[in-house]
């Protein structure tokens, strides 16, 4: 590998040592810089973090978008590739990058969108028909960033509105993608999604929403028919039809836990 670029990785974590190491791995022999943003793991993730190379520092958990703004400040280089632990950038995307660098050519854009493709278990690769998420993950810090957010985790450009036709002047899109191991097992994804419903219904309800009857009786089956035909889970089969149905159950949960918190807090008025 020769002179490495002028990007700073940075990766959020907390006990993730059975997932982190592919990640580290795919990028740390071509990249200036690997940081790592622990918010307290309780397992080996800091010590493997430590040993592949990367800087660790500790955050307490504010929020995914105060964790991934405090992940940019301690990048020393304007250039910034964000990935997730459960996130392995693939070769084609390796190459894509570098030859934008090597050419010369990145500062065209403020940042570009790389599109984040789910693996379910037992694949060691994205299905190529499976669906893809499309995200700004690679941008210049001093022209865009995260924006401050609870829940969402987004890299915005100040003054100018997501997906707009203004937005595409500014942000490109790469071809290359990103391996999203998103999950372990089942039981592990519940767990996840019963904690990210919670923070989505909290942050709903300080803005203002309230429980909706028509939302918990029939998104969720809109959910189901999204994750499985839209979003293509039907190539998976079984293990297809099943996330399917735990993604609708996951909605399920976030509607009648905004409208459980709506009524606290009608109560508590």
């Amino acid at each position: 590998m020769g002179k490495k670029l002028p990007i700073s990785v940075f990766i959020i974590t907390k006990n993730e040592e059975r997932r982190i190491v592919p990640t580290i791995k795919a990028v740390k022999n071509w990249v200036d810089e690997v940081i790592v943003v622990d918010s307290g793991s309780e397992d080996n993730t800091v010590k493997i973090a430590k040993k592949l190379g990367c800087k660790v520092f500790y955050n307490k958990w504010k929020g995914y978008g105060a964790q991934k703004i405090f992940g940019e400040k301690k990048c020393k280089n304007n250039w910034i590739l964000n990935i997730d632990s459960d996130e392995v950038v693939m070769e084609e995307l390796q190459n894509e990058i570098m030859n934008l660098f090597e050419k010369g050519t990145q500062d065209k854009f403020f940042g570009y969108r790389i599109r984040i493709t789910n693996v379910l278990p037992n694949e060691k690769k994205p299905h190529k028909l499976a669906y893809s998420f499309n995200q700004t993950r690679l941008y210049n810090k001093t022209k865009c960033g995260f924006r401050d957010s609870e829940v969402h985790d987004t890299v915005i450009v100040e003054g100018v509105k997501e997906y707009s036709k203004e937005e595409r002047k500014v942000i490109g899109q790469l071809k290359g993608r990103v391996a999203h191991y998103f999950m372990e097992s089942y039981t592990q994804l519940i767990n996840k999604w019963n904690r990210y419903s919670q923070m989505q219904a909290e942050d709903a309800v300080a803005k203002g929403k309230k429980g909706c009857f028509v939302k918990i009786l029939f998104f969720p089956a809109f959910a189901f028919i999204k994750a499985f035909i839209i979003r293509r889970y039907f190539v998976y089969g079984l293990n297809g039809f099943i996330f399917s149905s735990f993604y609708a159950f996951s909605r399920y949960m976030k509607y009648v836990k905004i409208w459980e918190l709506s009524i606290e807090l009608k109560k508590n008025k």
